[in-house]
């Protein structure tokens, strides 16, 4: 299939690329046609919003009090993390970077009348698509459908001198690979998945079968098997291609460890260094034993201003939970919050000894759980446009028992999303005043607590019973939404407990714990289902957990009315009038969900999920949905990054790094497009 390979950018799009907070010259950026503009107050969050997207922007917080060998080390990782953007794109699904590809070059060539519908069509599917690195949605896991004709697309193509044919045209406006991740029950996920982790035909069985056969030289440190790589059928026979240097996506990944040794040069100190080389030599070899090795260095590496994430990390998008999506987010530690919010790790111990899991379930030891604030400097793959707001690594279960874990909240992300919205969506779904207030006061608060308990406290709890397997084994495609949910609880469990006063987190737990309850029903039975069409099922993993927790304790609250549903002038709303029964459903539904995984009880994991969480009340959601349509602000956010800009001496020696911060979507995804597109379309 022929394509253009590059894009030309134009001076025009370039003109519209950047901004700066700095007003001092910057040559690079003027040569480049930056546009420089003062912001040091009212930072502009919003950048542009099309179909149900938004994207933001956020800054970077204590940028200037870094030194310059700390800034070296965030631009490298940074420059790292971009060079495997196309991976994402690539594993997400087989045609996407030849459709990208063609959609890019009759955007920026097609030189006809723009002022028709279907071109301004054309325009937000291409956003969409950009927003969700492929055609397929990034939440909903559905096949986004252009609102132009295949007709019009080929007439651009044609335009533009643009060639695009046969599957990767077709699959644009057809049924076929309709969902990109499909975790419907009684169907063959990974053949009803158009995610690119497996070859054409193979099945559940062949994935179940072929790791069956794999051991790990310790079976009590089990190896990552099918983390890195692509599994498919050769002359009938299953093979691994393996993601490294020299192999599937070896073009991008030779770029990745280019930078990550010029990050290396400069670390902060000796273990960040040994860490950053076990993971150049990971992805030099592909070695999963070596990434074990990593993590564990990596996790132990907790000195120093500046962390990262990267590689193949999480496994939402793998039906059945094997292979890890390329990501990366260069993180610098945000020194007033994460102080603030250390306790939370130092009490780690007390929280497992209090929860109210069975007793041979509770960790004796939790170790090493460290947990701070960053500020986001760069993100890629997985984490942009649509990025967490906290996260928890390693996922291996061993390293957590035996070396702790690292989690973080990502403090500049979280305070951009806070303040890009409006209060009139909250006032539409609160029940009452109080709610309003109590939200309003403290929901902010609760959340970000919700977050950090989740992260340090949940996903460090808890242990397997000896002899069961790994959670992605025993409960196979239910296994993220029900760590997830199990992680959700802890933190629910504990946000209405005065331990956090006493820590000194909180002024009123009460309070934090009732906003923070009542956001959570709200959310996990109401509002979160702006997100799907009507009709759809729930697919995403953490949407179907929020929903599974909620029905199933308004399910079991019925008896005490502890959650009542009332109706008011034909709307609908959701009011807890016992917050102490409910707290106690919460932890009698964290005690059920760690026996589950304890035990590997996939039946009951079955149960749970598609019992309460995958079905949707369709009269609900439809009343959800027309309600919502008075408000503008979008369901989903995602974010351009900052552009982090080197100035050079006579020698080409690096003398300082500004930040600049980006005026357009378009120009930033056309930048990367034209900068960082190191894979061919097909791999």
């Amino acid at each position: 299939m022929k394509l253009f390979s590059k894009i030309a950018l134009s001076s025009i799009v370039l003109a519209q690329f950047f901004w700066s907070c700095k007003t001092e010259d910057n040559s690079e950026a003027m040569n480049s046609n930056f546009i420089t503009v003062s912001a040091e107050e009212n930072f502009p969050v919003m950048v542009e919003q099309f179909a149900d997207l938004k994207v933001l922007r956020y800054q970077i917080p204590g940028w200037e009090n870094l030194t310059l060998k700390e800034q070296k080390l965030v631009y490298y990782l940074t420059k790292a993390g971009l060079s495997g953007r196309d991976i994402m794109w690539d594993q997400n699904y087989r045609h996407n970077l030849t459709i990208r590809t063609a959609l890019e070059s009759v955007y920026t060539n097609f030189s006809g009348d723009k002022s028709t519908a279907e071109w301004a069509a054309f325009e937000v599917y291409l956003k969409r698509v950009w927003f969700s690195n492929g055609i397929h949605h990034h939440y909903s896991n559905a096949k986004m459908k252009p609102n132009f004709s295949s007709e019009y697309l080929t007439s651009l193509l044609v335009a533009t001198n643009t060639v695009l044919e046969g599957e990767a045209f077709e699959v644009i406006f057809n049924d076929k690979d309709a969902k990109k991740v499909n975790q419907a029950k009684d169907v063959d996920n990974v053949a009803a998945s158009a995610v690119n982790f497996y070859g054409p035909g193979v099945t559940n069985a062949d994935v179940e079968s072929f790791y069956s056969k794999i051991s790990s030289p310790d079976p009590k440190k089990p190896l990552s098997h099918g983390l890195n790589s692509q599994l498919v059928k050769v002359n009938g026979e299953l093979q691994e291609r393996v993601y490294k240097s020299g192999g599937l996506y070896g073009e991008a990944i030779d770029e990745i460890v280019k930078w990550l040794e010029l990050a290396q040069g400069v670390a902060e100190n000796q273990a960040q260094g040994d860490a950053l080389g076990l993971l150049i030599k990971y992805y030099n070899t592909g070695d999963l034993q070596t990434w074990d090795d990593y993590n564990v260095a990596w996790t132990a590496a907790t000195d120093g201003n500046i962390d990262y994430i990267n590689s193949f990390i999480e496994v939402y998008n793998d039906p059945l939970g094997y292979r890890g999506s390329y990501e990366t987010i260069v993180q610098i530690k945000d020194f007033d919050m994460s102080a603030k919010m250390a306790v939370l790790s130092k009490n780690a111990q007390w929280f497992e000894d209090n929860s109210p899991l069975f007793p041979e379930h509770k960790k004796k030891n939790v170790v090493g759980v460290s947990y701070k604030t960053v500020n986001v400097a760069g993100e890629a793959g997985d984490a942009s446009p649509t990025t967490p707001i906290g996260v928890n690594l390693p996922n291996a279960n061993w390293i957590r028992a035996e070396v702790g874990s690292k989690s973080v909240s990502l403090g500049n992300i979280t305070n951009a999303y806070n303040n890009s919205g409006s209060s009139g969506r909250l006032k539409e779904f609160v029940n009452d005043d109080q709610e309003y207030e109590l939200e309003k006061k403290y929901g902010q608060l609760g959340d970000k607590l919700h977050t950090a308990l989740h992260e340090v406290v949940g996903h460090a709890s808890g242990q397997l019973n000896p002899g069961v397997g790994e959670t992605k084994e025993t409960l196979k495609n239910y296994a993220s939404t029900l760590e997830e949910g199990r992680a959700d609880l802890v933190g629910l469990y504990y946000l209405y407990n005065p331990k956090l006063q006493e820590l000194g987190l909180v002024t009123d737990w009460k309070a934090v714990g009732m906003a923070a309850f009542d956001g959570y029903i709200r959310n996990g039975l109401m509002t979160q289902l702006i997100r799907l069409n009507l009709g759809d099922d729930v697919e995403e993993a953490h949407m179907r957990n929020r929903q599974w927790v909620s029905a199933w304790a308004y399910e079991k609250g019925l008896k005490d009315n502890v959650i009542e549903k009332l109706t008011r002038d034909g709307k609908t709303y959701f009011n807890i009038n016992d917050y102490e029964k409910l707290h106690d459903l919460f932890g009698q539904l964290l005690r059920e969900t760690q026996r589950i995984k304890s035990e590997g009880d996939f039946a009951a994991v079955q149960d749970l999920v598609e019992g309460y969480g995958v079905k949707v009340d369709q009269v609900i959601h439809a009343e959800v949905l027309e309600r919502n349509k008075q408000f503008k602000s979008a369901a989903y956010g995602g974010f351009v990054n900052p552009v982090l800009v080197p100035q050079t001496d006579s020698e080409g020696a690096i003398t300082s790094i500004d930040v600049n911060y980006v005026e357009s979507f378009v120009g930033q995804m056309l930048y990367y497009s034209e900068n960082y597109g190191f894979l061919p379309e097909v791999n």
